[in-house]
């Protein structure tokens, strides 16, 4: 009998050049990031997840299943984090998609960090690599190695420009991003949700090592959580068990995201300023795929229900949101 990983790539690899890259959707105001497709509802928004890859600030590759994965995993964290701050999130009609409502979001990302890691050039083990031992107003001692878990959770925010900028909170204020009230509430959620994140993932035998969180004003002023929560690409996993043997012995840790990609390019090209990259080979695309339904799995306990391959993606997402207007 084939193993479940075995069974779930082949479905994959059947799939490489059937991905969900572009949507044109029959309702107004749409908008293209890099992952999502946004389009306007009455008073919400329909956010559509992609399997577009992106990192480096571009878009690197397509990866089968990878929005279905990202927006399930992305609703349950949702959901299970309400009681901590309220979320944007109306209903979830298809497995690729969020109806939310319309906020205005702080123009600042509340990074968190839980350890010293990363390759790109706002990471931090990049720029204490380089020297650097303050970042974001935060002080770093000497001495510290790559990959090794801080004394304490920090956050180290970015303004949300063409190019993420560090920034420290006290820029944060001064510059104008933020009343200092927002700021204080918003970094104050932003470390409980990474607790809550940390504490959930290790129960299912995973470090959730940074993420990202993004926040706005909804039409009544309260402060809500918005984009995505804790998914494998506004977040870094690594495997609990095997953390300290390969600490230990000067391997890097096993990880469960999109971080063996970026390394891929990181050591092919230059990401952030070759015109053309090179395509990532299909097993990488492969193997990344099911590291999103395994993190979806391993997190949630659902199984991931693979979706009409009959059916392509966009036709099924027109006829869920037709349905759900009709309701």
């Amino acid at each position: 009998m084939k193993d479940k990983k075995q069974i779930y790539m082949q479905r994959i690899q059947r799939e490489l050049g059937n991905c969900l890259t572009e949507t044109h959707l029959p309702l107004p105001g749409k908008k293209q990031g890099k992952v999502r497709d946004t389009y306007q509802l009455k008073d919400n928004m329909v956010l559509i997840t992609t399997d577009r890859q992106s990192a480096f600030d571009r878009v690197l590759a397509s990866v089968p299943f990878k929005g279905q994965a990202l927006n399930l995993t992305s609703a349950w964290w949702f959901e299970q984090t309400s009681h901590i701050i309220k979320n944007h999130v109306t209903s979830v009609p298809d497995p690729n998609v969020t109806v939310a409502r319309l906020c205005r979001p702080f123009p600042i990302e509340f990074v968190v960090r839980g350890y010293i890691t990363g390759s790109t050039d706002t990471a931090l083990w990049t720029r204490y690599a380089k020297g650097e031992r303050t970042y974001c107003g935060i002080s770093f001692p000497d001495g510290l190695v790559k990959h090794q878990k801080l004394h304490e959770p920090v956050i180290t925010p970015t303004t949300k420009e063409a190019h993420d900028r560090p920034i420290a909170p006290d820029e944060i204020i001064s510059e104008g991003w933020m009343t200092q009230e927002d700021w204080l509430y918003c970094s104050a959620k932003a470390l409980e949700l990474f607790a809550f994140g940390q504490q959930k993932a290790l129960e299912h035998g995973l470090i959730l090592v940074d993420t990202k969180y993004e926040m706005g004003t909804d039409s009544l002023g309260n402060i809500v959580l918005i984009d995505e929560i804790h998914t494998p690409d506004s977040s870094r996993y690594w495997i609990a068990e095997s953390y300290e043997e390969r600490m230990q012995s000067g391997k890097a840790p096993e990880h469960i995201d999109k971080e063996f990609l970026r390394v891929w390019f990181v050591e092919h090209c230059d990401p952030y300023h070759d015109e053309v990259l090179p395509e990532a080979p299909a097993d990488l695309i492969s193997e990344l795929s099911y590291r999103y339904i395994m993190l979806y799995e391993h997190i949630t306990g659902n199984d991931f229900q693979f979706p009409d391959a009959h059916l392509s993606a966009s036709q099924r997402i027109e006829a869920n949101l037709h349905n759900m207007l009709q309701e």
